[in-house]
């Protein structure tokens, strides 16, 4: 599953393990293997927006009924979940990202509590810059009026804009021409993750999401938080 553990470090013993044993590693991030976003790798590999400059991405959302009532969740268990939803939901873009950009040489941000729902963090704000050079910078709250979702890529001649989570259409502005591209999910979300398990343990193809790759994308968030 995904985040591997809940720290850097217990995923580096479980990287390491598995390394020592010979043994395939694959973490929960399917939506490097998603069709949708396959076609947001594509534009960027293809140079539709240019030289890829920045990244930016807001994700909001109102406190749920169980946040409200004050009813325990592990999600916002801080012994379980320090950043609450932000380890649960921010993962899974800061994983896209540096499937779709490279890794992350450096990051850093600020989070605090700003309900008082529950123990964890329900406020984060993050920048880090990629190796080769594209810089990003991210706000996540779980206090807010409404659900927003929306992700940019910038690049020297265009602009990408699309949603982590949600199915609204892929957006390519290029040399001023503007294209929208509809993409649904597969009715089973995790379908093409697990044929490229498959497709892995047969020698055919390798697989997107590694224990490597989601080592990494925990030590990104736990630079992020400033636990690293």
């Amino acid at each position: 599953e995904k985040p591997m553990a809940p720290t850097y470090a217990e995923c580096k013993q479980v990287f390491e393990f598995f390394e020592e044993k010979g043994i395939p590693l694959f973490v929960a991030y399917y939506r490097r293997s998603l069709p949708r976003f396959e076609q947001i790798r594509t534009w960027i590999n293809q140079g539709a927006i240019g030289t890829p400059r920045h990244l930016r991405w807001l994700l909001t959302r109102t406190p749920s009924a169980t946040d409200s009532s004050g009813e325990y969740n592990w999600r916002t268990d801080a012994e379980i979940a320090p950043a609450g939803y932000f380890d649960d939901l921010a993962s899974h873009g800061l994983d896209l990202f540096i499937h779709l950009l490279g890794p992350v040489k450096e990051a850093k941000g600020i989070s605090l509590n700003q309900q008082g729902l529950y123990t964890a963090k329900d406020s984060v704000a993050g920048c880090w810059v990629h190796e080769n050079g594209v810089n990003g910078s991210g706000d996540w709250n779980f206090g807010s009026h409404a659900r927003e979702d929306i992700v940019e890529i910038f690049g020297s001649e265009g602009k990408i804009s699309f949603s982590v989570f949600g199915e609204e259409p892929l957006t390519l502005q290029s040399r001023g021409i503007v294209t929208t591209h509809v993409i649904e999910h597969p009715e089973n979300i995790q379908l093409f993750h697990v044929q490229q398990m498959r497709d892995h343990l047969h020698g055919v193809a390798k697989h997107p999401s590694s224990g490597a790759s989601g080592m990494h994308t925990a030590w990104v968030m736990e630079r992020i938080l400033g636990h690293l």
